[in-house]
């Protein structure tokens, strides 16, 4: 059955109305759409993206000749903190998870994600991190002790003054956020897919971020917990965690943050992963060759991920036997990512893959990864790893890793779902220009730095005399920077002159399979007109003659389908709460809160006590608004849309 024109036209006003935004700054402001968070927390992002690459730039230029003066010391400690802390904690992660809050609604046939306003109060709380952050930069109250705040450097007698509490602190916005986001997307894949996608039938992409998700709930306590009632607490009232006159422990603080630092990693790589997938299937033209070996391989990662962290610490005095079972740890945890790899090389051979600009980017990644990963099992020998440690040989593989690894793919995914955003494609010569500028300015920067850290010269030193040797590597590794530099430009000129004047994508301009592409590019405010009806895992290749859908949500509010959590089954429909501004309010509650908490301790009472306020008004305003209804699939419900 078909639904006639008129109805499908009168159905998406009515639900226009009622899941559009107010206009105007307080609708921008209110919003809990899904979509328009999810883009907000993409540009900020990559902003902290280029921000980061500009800190980069200028240590860079510092070490371009021996004896350089451009940047002082005390300067040039605050750099490579504020550089390591905006790229790990307000790039990587959150854009990561970014892309996860819009698309994994879309993927799974959605309107919105389980919890909206959540989702909007995560993104302000990392708003005011992010804001923290920059302003101490400029007040030169920066952090200075390296993103990973070592004690008893980060403590109260080698750091005086607030700058490791603007670090401690930081940390704590960025991991709310991020488990804000983690809940999300679990509750919205186990509870909101689209009826008939059971398990065996999630996106790769899907499961990618699913997988992120858990890591996230078990790795970013840690962290949290570590930075605010450990070290800022041993730091404002004198707490002794990591005083070892006191009986504390300064390996402590190693252990609280490698536990958290390592899955770091993984968080980063494997919605990277996720990217990768459907990428090379729509670009060849196949479903990608071992989905379950996929899937198992996501979840084989992230359970070894969180028994490596003591490889961090291979240079403190932990007992042989512990270094001995972290090497094996360490060096196993390759195996499924050499899966994955595989899996991919064999969706690949044999094809005829369209060499589009996501495409490149994929493999550039499989080219670039592969190396940092070799450099990691090296590292992973307790024998290689003593010597290395604390070298550049340690920034070069970490940076193959998280720039081939994580950023190439993300490129590569900014390139192939750009269209499903904004409608508009980005330009394919000024895509090439960039890829083929970033895979060389990556390789040309940071493989002379292998060298360098295997001739000897130390991380985190802002100077070298010349008779080191160290000073032409050091140059072309500059050169490298540059070239990045110069291709991210292109990126975003390309962005820009996209967004103004680019070529109308259509729906689907790819030809891709997912459930994503089978609604408007760039998506209504309801998202789906009505729930898709899913079956196999590549709906939009599985079905040729439109795709089936469930009818039967209510038009006048902001209703969703629940499913069962195993088989997707239609379960009840939930009515969604409206924009609100209580998100926004009670992220700038913690706010001061948090920041307040670094100069008084009356700051945390006013801060809960204004909090209290906000939770009244978030719960009151949400009454009325979540009803429940017990539904099953009538006969006729499916319909061809």
């Amino acid at each position: 059955m078909t639904l006639p024109a008129d109805v499908i036209e009168r159905e998406a006003l009515e639900l226009d109305r009622v899941w559009s935004d107010r206009q105007g700054f307080w609708g921008w402001l209110t919003t809990t759409d899904h979509k328009s968070i999810g883009k907000r927390y993409v540009a900020t992002a990559f902003l902290m993206f280029v921000a980061g690459g500009i800190e980069a730039a200028l240590m860079r230029a510092q070490l371009a000749r021996p004896g350089n003066t451009l940047i002082g010391p005390d300067r040039y400690n605050q750099l490579f903190t504020t550089h390591g802390t905006t790229m790990m904690f307000l790039f990587a992660v959150p854009i990561m998870t970014a892309m996860g809050l819009y698309f994994v609604p879309l993927m799974v046939g959605a309107r919105t994600v389980a919890f909206p306003r959540l989702n909007a109060f995560g993104y302000w709380t990392y708003f005011v991190g992010v804001v923290f952050l920059y302003v101490s930069l400029f007040a030169n109250t920066a952090p200075d002790v390296g993103w990973f705040a070592y004690p008893p450097l980060s403590g109260p007698e080698y750091s005086p003054g607030h700058r490791v509490d603007v670090w401690a602190q930081v940390v704590t916005f960025t991991e709310i956020a991020a488990l804000v986001a983690a809940v999300n997307i679990i509750v919205t894949t186990f509870k909101m897919r689209a009826p008939g996608m059971s398990l065996n039938r999630i996106p790769l992409f899907v499961w990618a971020q699913l997988v992120v998700a858990f890591m996230i709930v078990f790795a970013m306590p840690a962290v949290a917990t570590g930075s605010t009632l450990m070290l800022a607490a041993d730091r404002a009232i004198t707490m002794h965690w990591f005083n070892p006159a006191e009986g504390g422990d300064v390996l402590l603080w190693q252990h609280v943050f490698w536990f958290f630092g390592h899955p770091e990693v993984y968080i980063i790589f494997l919605p990277a992963m996720g990217f990768i997938t459907p990428i090379i299937e729509t670009f060849t033209g196949r479903p990608v060759f071992g989905y379950t070996a996929l899937v198992l391989s996501n979840i084989t990662t992230a359970f070894f991920a969180f028994g490596l962290w003591v490889h961090h610490m291979f240079a403190t005095p932990i007992p042989e036997v512990g270094q001995s079972l972290f090497t094996a740890a360490s060096m196993v945890i390759a195996i499924p990512t050499g899966v994955q790899i595989f899996c991919w090389i064999a969706t690949l051979w044999g094809s005829k893959p369209r060499l589009t600009v996501p495409l490149l980017f994929v493999l550039g990644f499989l080219f670039t990864f592969v190396n940092g990963g070799i450099t990691g099992v090296m590292l992973a020998s307790v024998a290689f790893d003593k010597q290395a440690h604390d070298t550049f040989f340690v920034v070069a593989h970490l940076h193959y890793v998280l720039l081939g690894g994580g950023v190439m793919p993300l490129f590569g995914a900014l390139y192939f779902w750009f269209p499903k955003v904004t409608g508009r494609r980005l330009n394919e010569t000024l895509g090439k220009w960039h890829f083929w500028l970033f895979l060389i300015g990556v390789n040309l920067t940071f493989f002379p730095m292998h060298i360098l850290g295997l001739n000897g010269m130390p991380r985190r030193v802002y100077t070298y005399l010349a008779e080191t040797g160290w000073g032409t590597l050091n140059l072309v590794a500059t050169i490298g920077a540059v070239t990045i530099a110069t291709s991210v430009i292109i990126f975003l000129i390309d962005v820009v002159m996209s967004l103004r004047g680019g070529e109308l994508a259509g729906d689907n301009p790819w030809n891709s399979s997912g459930l994503e592409w089978a609604t408007a590019s760039p998506p209504p405010s309801f998202t789906f007109l009505h729930t898709p009806f899913v079956t196999g895992r590549h709906p939009l290749w599985d079905v040729k003659d439109g795709l089936p859908v469930v009818t039967g949500l209510s038009t006048r509010e902001r209703q969703v389908l629940v499913t069962t959590t195993v088989d997707a089954l239609p379960d009840y429909r939930h009515s969604m709460p409206s924009a609100s501004i209580w998100p926004v309010y009670l992220a700038l509650c913690m706010g001061v809160v948090f920041i307040g908490s670094i100069f008084s301790p009356y700051f945390v009472l006013g801060g809960l006590g204004i909090s209290l306020l906000g939770l009244l008004g978030w719960g009151w305003s949400g009454v009325g608004e979540r009803q429940e209804e017990r539904v099953a699939l009538p006969d006729g419900a499916v319909k061809v849309l």
